[in-house]
């Protein structure tokens, strides 16, 4: 099925809307459209940053940038490290591979570790077949050992949410957790939708810090729900499915790249 143009496709649409509303806006981390000036700005105040495509999907060219206590300067592309001993001349470096793409400058979040890489969570939200909306599913994702990003399709690791989640939090921690990410995640989609009432699904990444604050760090409104078939729940798949076919959508699951967690 091919997938109509929306105008909710850019990420800096989507967060402007967010930031606007009340109870959503503190969930968002600074995002703002990338110049030399508002990277480094934003590097002096965080200290780490990502950059990503205003438009674009599947992890696909963005960067964790940071700068360092002894005032060097790198970033991650892929798999690839680069280090400068200035901000201009890693600028320079950023724009030669950026082109003339517009991208996002925003805040890093210094997420929780599994094997001491990063992992965040796919929150798939859609309306049901009567049209309200639901959560649907949610899984964690665990960053490439040689990757900044976690998406499956840059080979990150799904596990089922509350396996990663309890290991850092405790069991009634995690479930709280897992229960506010569905809460949030409706919320957002009930808002974004006023502006495009012909959407019927989002997936959102959502990261969890150290303190165990939740961090909105992306909405997407065309979600690969690929990472749901290397669960052993089946239900939350069957569920996404059954609601995509009920608004006239199917998936092909061609689901390489993501892995599949060891068993517990």
């Amino acid at each position: 099925m091919k997938r109509r143009r929306t105008k909710l496709i850019n990420k800096l649409v989507k967060t402007t809307i967010i930031m606007k509303h009340g109870d959503l806006a503190q969930y968002v981390p600074s995002t703002v459209p990338m110049s030399r000036k508002s990277l480094a700005s934003m590097l002096k105040q965080y200290g780490m940053v990502y950059i990503k495509p205003a438009v674009g999907a599947l992890g696909i060219g963005v960067m964790r940038v940071e700068r360092t206590r002894n005032q060097e300067y790198r970033y991650q592309n892929g798999e690839a490290k680069y280090v400068f001993p200035s901000f201009p001349s890693m600028y320079a470096s950023i724009r030669r591979q950026v082109g003339t793409k517009p991208y996002l400058v925003q805040r890093g979040i210094y997420m929780l570790k599994h094997l001491e890489r990063p992992f965040d969570f796919r929150v798939m939200v859609q309306r049901n077949p009567r049209g309200k909306w639901e959560c649907t599913g949610t899984v964690a994702r665990l960053a490439h050992p040689k990757k900044a990003v976690t998406n499956g399709s840059q080979g990150g690791t799904i596990y089922p949410s509350a396996q990663l989640l309890q290991n850092a939090a405790g069991k009634k921690e995690a479930s709280q957790l897992i229960r506010r990410m569905g809460d949030i995640s409706i919320q957002t989609a009930r808002l974004l939708s006023k502006s495009d009432p012909a959407l019927h699904v989002f997936g959102l990444d959502i990261a969890i810090d150290r303190r165990l604050r939740l961090w909105m760090l992306e909405v997407n409104t065309n979600p690969d729900p690929c990472p749901f078939t290397k669960v052993q729940d089946t239900s939350m798949l069957r569920k996404i499915l059954r609601y995509a076919k009920a608004h006239g959508q199917t998936y092909t699951l061609r689901c390489i790249k993501a892995r599949r967690a060891p068993t517990p």
